[in-house]
């Protein structure tokens, strides 16, 4: 008989939640305990990206306060957890604000763990919490992007973490990973792809290799985090536009552009699209939001370079990224970034050989991937999930 273990894997950008921490918290645990309690899985992974929040020197005292998830209540049956925070801002060198918390249920029995130093698995027990640098644990490979990668950006907090598992003889690596933003919408919308396109397409490939190469035996893998893929601007602002006139507005200074206004050409030239470094304000928003913004799913290009090594389940949820702050908007995108699917959750081609997607009428085996909270303020990334029953290996 074939053994299925039903798994939650859940990415999650939570710097708005530790900069408005009050607010957003106990909302967004309830939408995580919700998430628990309707699929029930046996074995969870949490990846957050952004910890302590861009004030992170300030905020990320509360850290410790929303790291206690795994003493609530809600998650009692999961008695053996495994907690990684990379905490420490003071090392810059290596600080990638990355945290990772896997869950494993009290009926879960054949579930164990790798030690990369000794290159061995060892099976999980009780509650092993690690908050700090991160170096010198033996169970987590952490590492963030080098300096020399982009010395034309600014070296920020991005980089990936991976824990290596066996779950009923099928061995898998999970990877928290951290890719860089678009800084400017207007640098954005300058080439297709754009130049931060470019970027994220080379750290993803390295991280891919990292984990592919022979330091280890490489196994089926889950990346998810915070991609920070966006539309291809370009092409989008030149579809929104085209019933529009478009002004490029520039500096005195030094002719540098400010601003792209497009009008509508009739309409009393109301103003359609409006772009700066950091606004992108579109009239018709409800587009992003309408069957959750599958018209623009063919301007989501950046993961399809990587098909010969990933695939992702189909996207049938409205962009993740950015949504309002605001706690009494939460279906609403801030105007200051094209809405994009950010947070997504892909695997290698062998670890979708194991999910078990099954064609008959037992709901509780089927995939699931979409995102927590839709109608909750979440902060300006909605979490993203995937549920699956991983499919045990009878080697």
């Amino acid at each position: 008989m074939e053994t299925y273990t039903d798994v939650l894997l859940v990415t999650a950008n939570v710097g708005s939640l530790f900069d408005n921490v009050d607010e957003i918290q106990s909302e967004w645990l309830q939408e995580l305990y919700k998430t628990v309690h309707t699929y029930k899985p046996r074995f969870i992974a949490l990846h957050f990206q952004e910890v302590g929040g861009k004030d992170y020197m300030v905020n990320m005292g509360h850290a410790e306060k929303f790291f206690c998830i795994e003493s609530s209540e809600e998650m009692k049956d999961f008695d053996r957890v495994c907690i990684y925070v990379d905490n420490q801002f003071q090392t810059e060198d290596s600080f990638t604000a990355l945290g990772s918390i896997y869950f494993i249920h009290k009926t879960l029995k054949n579930i164990y763990q790798y030690d990369f130093n000794v290159k061995d698995f060892k099976a999980v027990s009780g509650k092993n919490k690690y908050v700090g640098s991160l170096n010198g644990v033996t169970t987590v490979e952490k590492e963030k992007f080098p300096k020399n990668f982009w010395p034309d950006f600014k070296w920020s907090r991005k980089g990936f973490m991976r824990t290596r598992w066996i779950i009923h003889n099928q061995g898998v690596d999970l990877v928290n990973v951290h890719l860089f933003h678009d800084a400017s919408n207007l640098i954005a919308c300058n080439a297709s792809p754009s130049i931060y396109s470019a970027n994220r397409k080379n750290a993803l490939r390295y991280v891919i290799n990292r984990i592919s190469d022979r330091s280890y035996t490489p196994l089926p893998f889950f990346l998810f985090g915070d991609f920070n893929f966006r539309l291809d601007t370009l092409s989008l602002v030149q579809h929104l536009s085209t019933s529009a006139d478009v002004q490029t507005v520039k500096k005195d200074s030094n002719n540098e552009v400010e601003k792209i206004i497009c009008e509508e050409k009739d309409n009393d030239h109301q103003v359609l699209l409006q772009i700066e470094e950091k606004i992108f304000a579109y009239l018709h928003q409800a587009v992003f939001r309408e069957d959750n913004g599958k018209a623009l799913l063919q301007y989501d290009k950046e993961v399809t370079a990587f098909h010969d090594v990933i695939r992702e389940e189909e996207i049938k949820f409205p962009p993740s990224y950015p949504y309002s702050e605001e706690y009494t908007k939460p279906t609403q995108y801030m105007n200051t970034r094209c809405p994009a699917w950010c947070d997504r959750i892909l695997m290698s081609h062998t670890a979708e050989a194991f999910i078990h997607n099954s064609d008959d009428d037992d709901d509780e085996k089927s995939v699931v991937y979409n995102t927590m909270g839709p109608n909750v303020c979440m902060g300006d990334h909605k979490p993203v999930f995937l549920f699956f029953a991983l499919k045990a290996n009878q080697h």
